[in-house]
């Protein structure tokens, strides 16, 4: 009896206002077609990447409109980009459950398996399968106004709640699991995932989490306060930042991408999310390797654990 092979598909994301990006998105295109891996691309996008127009790959070249569940069907979401794009990408991947290959074609790109020099081996990892697929913990986020909810959002990286006024301090109090820890003026508070630890709460000057660690972290930006320390609590932990009815309006971060406008009064509620996001490896490397890579720290000098 023979044996038919399911068709695979794979969807492809890539900043196309980036000359890189559509470079890079030509080398993956015919990379996969040339193995029979078909491409599925949002139709908005389509135009700006080199895609075949004509010939013997046009049925295996899907476009599609934007909306939920682009993904759905595909075994692999790449992405080619900076971290803006790979964020966007995760949006994706999260809808459809697919797992999330980023190729990083920005500064830093911590969401990135691979770099641009790197096209050809993820074109062949991707076409034998060999690569291995983690989750990675997300964040549920309900805003609130008098008791009523007003919005839910979701984050990858961090859910942050700053001023909406450059010239006036937002005050806050911040909250665990029901019991308030402090109250302070300033820029506003990050609550982030170990995956966003190295994102907009590093720069707020909280600690890196490696990301096999279950945690969730709150912090402070630019705090006028005696006490407005990072705070690292258990994956179970509800945290809360409740914005002062005698301030002004805040607003609402998720990823750095959708944003709510928050009234005084407003409450935040953050919590472990129960859809995680899934990325696609092809490496092992331990994430300190990753981390002195990416930040460019100095090791020069290190002799290691004596054998």
């Amino acid at each position: 009896m023979t044996t038919i092979n399911p068709p695979r598909t794979v969807f492809l994301l890539a900043h196309t206002g980036r000359p890189a990006a559509v470079r890079s998105a030509e080398l993956v295109v015919r990379g996969l077609l040339s193995h029979g891996v078909g491409v599925r691309v949002l139709a908005e996008e389509a135009a700006d990447l080199p895609m075949p127009g004509h010939g013997a790959y046009d049925d295996r070249v899907e476009w599609v409109e934007a909306g939920p569940g682009v993904a759905d069907g595909c075994e692999l979401l790449i992405v080619l980009g900076g971290d803006g794009t790979l964020l966007r990408g995760a949006e994706l991947a999260r809808a459809s459950g697919v797992p999330m290959l980023g190729v990083n074609l920005g500064r830093v790109g911590f969401l990135a398996e691979a770099e641009r020099d790197d096209l050809d081996q993820v074109v062949d990892r991707v076409v034998t399968r060999a690569y291995e697929v983690e989750e990675r913990m997300t964040l549920d986020v309900l805003v609130s106004d008098d008791g009523q909810v007003i919005h839910r959002d979701w984050a990858l990286n961090e859910a942050s709640v700053e001023k909406a006024a450059r010239e006036r301090l937002l005050e806050v109090v911040i909250e665990v699991d029901g019991r308030p820890v402090s109250g302070f003026g300033g820029d506003g508070v990050v609550c982030a995932t170990p995956t966003g630890s190295t994102a907009y709460a590093f720069s707020a000057g909280g600690p890196v989490v490696w990301p096999e660690v279950e945690a969730l972290l709150m912090v402070p930006i630019s705090a006028h306060a005696l006490f407005a320390k990072p705070l690292v609590t258990a994956p179970g932990s509800v945290l809360a930042v409740e914005v002062r009815p005698d301030t002004g309006p805040g607003v609402l971060w998720c990823d750095g991408r959708r944003t709510v406008e928050l009234p005084a009064g407003a409450r935040v509620e953050v919590r472990r999310g129960l859809v995680p996001v899934r990325l696609a490896r092809l490496h092992r490397a331990p994430f300190t390797d990753r981390l002195v890579a990416k930040f460019a720290l100095p090791v020069a000098g290190w002799r290691g654990a004596p054998h």
